[in-house]
């Protein structure tokens, strides 16, 4: 993977998004979600680790919140492609999580769908965050993502994304309340989004323009 000219900085929030080569799905079936999932939440953390099998069965590693390179503010899987908001938390933590958890999941779909070769399209994409009212914005964009692109007509039903989390409805590892503090409560953010609903459908066609220069 080819360095960039600008580093990411620490502590500082980013919008990462890539898609699959020639725009072909990155998902064939549920476990193929699932298994991505679990390779985000093992590569966010920091030195040496137990094999992934152990890790993603929580049966004999308990990881340290304090050794995170990243924080995974909130996620997005969609059939060709994927969006996070990151905050670096280490030099070069962004790049390093992308590129594992890039490579670790290729590995996996290409022995199990018996082909070769990149899975994903170059070089992964980056917008930073330069304003709190950007930063939950791009949260909100994310999470409209399976709604806007006619995935699904319920957020509340789409398992491959943060938004349950933020809602209250499942667990899971998202450092969501770099978000959810500037709201009263998990309600009035899962109101913020469902409000924007048309909101998002007018982003969906800038997202379209903006994959396109992946």
């Amino acid at each position: 993977m080819p360095s960039r000219i600008v580093p990411f900085v620490n502590n500082y929030f980013y919008h990462i998004y890539n898609r699959g080569v020639e725009k072909r799905p990155i998902f064939g079936s549920r476990r193929d979600y699932q298994r991505f999932i679990k390779t985000m939440n093992y590569y966010q953390f920091l030195g040496p680790k137990p094999k992934f099998s152990h890790f993603s069965q929580f049966q004999k590693f308990k990881p340290d919140p304090s050794k995170k390179i990243v924080g995974i503010v909130c996620f997005c899987l969609m059939p060709n492609h994927f969006h996070f908001l990151l905050k670096q938390l280490v030099d070069g933590g962004i790049t390093e999580f992308v590129s594992k958890l890039s490579n670790s999941y290729t590995k996996y779909y290409n022995t199990k769908y018996n082909r070769v070769g990149p899975l994903l399209q170059g070089e992964f994409k980056s917008v930073l965050i330069e304003k709190d009212e950007q930063l939950i914005h791009v949260s909100r964009y994310i999470h409209l993502n399976p709604r806007v692109s006619l995935v699904t007509k319920d957020l509340d039903n789409y398992e491959w994304s943060s938004y349950k989390e933020y809602t209250g409805q499942t667990g899971g590892f998202c450092a969501k309340q770099e978000i959810l503090n500037f709201f009263k409560n998990p309600k009035a953010y899962q109101q913020f989004v469902l409000d924007q609903i048309d909101y998002g459908e007018r982003l969906e066609q800038i997202k379209h323009q903006v994959l396109e220069e992946i």
